[in-house]
């Protein structure tokens, strides 16, 4: 059976690791692998995308492969068959499959169905290429240390859920500040507790949350398929806001990141976003070269 990231902890601390330093030889040139020639992967996307779809394509090739896009229109996921079936038939036709899509369960039973490799793309539970890709730019910007402060402002979704993926796997020190009624899922709060090298802390105060922070996160209030909800989070979420004011009680040495896209004036402000803190578009580049690591060690 052939290994799946469908989140962050189907590695191990080892693993995840493994993949960062890989992922840092390939960016510098030193490695360049190509564990797709000759193949095709399937890159199936039921939610609208830029930076999933892009650094997937451009990563795809660059691995030796050919990206074949296809639609949740044209797939119908579930609906014309199965997902087991339709897992099995492209198992047939590719060296991989890529999802980005809502359920995380229709993930999980491609992975479980599927002969070749699965890797999530984004899921409304999680999103483990963006948080491995952020954990990598981190390492890029603040050196590499036992243990990074992050301090993640804004909605308890799949961002969030990801961060504590990655602590219950690696070191870290999570700050959730959150309105009480956006919290992240209990179970997964639970797992990074469970790490006794972590720590998590989730607070309804913004200035608690980033006191002494290496890193201030935030994403949009209201994630796709939320957009119903968009003025209920920006009341419960506005004071979350990474403004300046904000920025100045973490420190003078904290970075700024963001998932993207970003709605500027809400979650962030333009002055934060477009300051020498910000390191944004260099997560959005290590899309591709994080993405590129965990293909290769999925193929080995």
């Amino acid at each position: 059976m052939s290994r799946s990231l469908c989140q962050i902890t189907d590695f191990s601390t080892a693993e995840i690791k493994e993949v960062l330093d890989l992922c840092e030889r390939m960016k510098t040139g030193k490695e360049a692998p190509k564990p797709l020639a000759g193949k095709s992967v399937a890159c199936v996307f039921t939610k609208e995308s830029l930076r999933t779809r892009v650094s997937f394509e451009v990563g795809i090739s660059e691995l030796g492969g050919q990206p074949v896009y296809i639609t949740g229109k044209e797939i119908k996921l579930g609906e014309r068959e199965t997902v087991a079936d339709a897992a099995q038939v492209l198992s047939r036709y590719v060296g991989l499959i890529m999802i980005r899509t809502f359920a995380h369960s229709d993930v999980e039973e491609l992975a479980k169905y599927a002969t070749v490799p699965v890797v999530n793309g984004l899921t409304d539970l999680v999103h483990p290429c963006q948080i491995l890709g952020d954990y990598f730019t981190m390492r890029e910007h603040l050196g590499k240390r036992d243990k990074y402060a992050v301090a993640y402002l804004g909605d308890g979704n799949n961002i969030t859920n990801s961060w504590l993926n990655l602590a219950a796997r690696l070191p870290l020190d999570i700050r959730v500040g959150t309105d009480g009624d956006c919290h992240p899922d209990a179970d997964l709060v639970a797992q990074a507790k469970a790490n006794p090298d972590s720590s998590v802390l989730i607070t309804d105060d913004p200035k608690e949350a980033v006191q002494g922070a290496d890193v201030l996160y935030t994403d949009v209030w209201a994630s796709m398929g939320q957009k119903h909800l968009v003025e209920e989070k920006e009341r419960k979420l506005k004071k979350f806001q990474i403004n300046s004011a904000l920025l100045e009680e973490a420190g003078p040495k904290a970075i700024v990141m963001h998932c993207l896209p970003a709605e500027r004036g809400k979650e962030i402000t333009n002055e934060v976003m477009d300051s020498s803190r910000s390191v944004v578009f260099d997560e959005a580049e290590n899309r591709l070269h994080i993405q590129k690591a965990i293909m290769a060690f999925l193929l080995k």
